[in-house]
């Protein structure tokens, strides 16, 4: 057979590949969107939930994912800069580095009810933190933490070398090198990584059953005591956030209009996760142009 039609045997069935993934995704997401964005109102999406009467909302749970996503983003942002830019930068190559590697690579593939499961023995039971929302971030930040790092790590690596060489060329030290050019540099892809990983953060629901807790009681909207268990800003309290919520609508069915309230609890995670994908690539890009002055 000529190399020509080969190829665009070869071609035809990788567009064709590519279709079916398109059209499994595109039908995946109309079908979710079709079937819950008709039950989505403003009362909806504000009021508390009920746990036995028709017409309750998700107002609180769609506030504890968020408030979740922001103390567990505060964790661990920084320790997977730090190890990212260790492991890039001054890690030398041996056992030991090879071995951090690893253990990261070991960590990123744990599914999320065993680090759930590890979190309620040791931040729920042996730290005694309870149900609350400081053990589900400590949670999600022992999940979320060894992709960060590794997609850190990765984006200070792609920086070509000659950035590096032309900082220190200009007399400034390693790190400084590091802070005002690599980092910069790199920062599309940190930031994308960062949303991405925010992401899976805001639909985890299999960690957070066993550490953040099921339940999501009233706030006190006007107290703000963070050590309040009624504090909307309290670390301390338990907080269902809307992935668990949409499993525990599914799985108890107590309440009347349980498969509207799923279907709408489903239809906004999934444009909340929408949207922090696709502004990934927007929010790097204006970053990457303001500190480097790039076009």
């Amino acid at each position: 057979m000529p190399a020509k039609k080969v190829d665009q045997i070869a071609t035809g069935i990788l567009y064709t590949i590519a279709v079916i993934i398109v059209a499994i995704l595109a039908s995946l997401l109309c079908y979710i969107l079709f079937r819950g964005l008709p039950h989505v109102s403003w009362s909806f999406l504000t009021s508390k939930s009920s746990s036995y009467q028709a017409g309750g909302g998700i107002g609180i749970q769609l506030y504890n994912s968020f408030f979740l996503l922001v103390v567990t983003l505060l964790i661990s942002v920084p320790l997977s800069m730090g190890a990212g830019v260790y492991l890039s930068e001054y890690a030398k190559k041996g056992r030991l580095t090879n071995f951090v590697r690893t253990c990261i690579e070991i960590l990123s593939s744990l599914p999320s009810v065993v680090v759930g499961l590890f979190g309620y023995l040791i931040f729920v039971v042996q730290f005694q933190y309870g149900f609350s929302i400081i053990s589900g971030a400590l949670a999600l930040t022992v999940f979320n933490l060894p992709q960060m790092t590794r997609s850190v790590e990765d984006s200070l690596r792609n920086v070509h070398h000659t950035q590096r060489e032309a900082g220190l060329a200009l007399g400034i030290s390693r790190w400084e090198t590091v802070l005002h050019v690599v980092i910069p540099e790199a920062l599309p892809s940190i930031v994308t990584g960062i949303v991405l990983a925010s992401g899976r953060i805001f639909g985890e629901a299999a960690a957070l059953i066993y550490t953040a807790g099921q339940s999501a009681p009233a706030l006190d909207w006007g107290n703000w005591n963070p050590l309040s268990v009624t504090s909307p800003i309290s670390i301390f309290r338990q907080a269902e956030t809307l992935a668990v919520h949409i499993w525990k609508v599914n799985s108890e069915g107590t309440i009347p209009d349980a498969t509207m309230v799923s279907a709408g609890s489903a239809a906004v995670l999934l444009v909340v996760i929408l949207i922090f994908n696709l502004s990934a690539r927007y929010i790097g890009k204006k970053l990457h142009q303001k500190l480097t002055s790039a076009a």
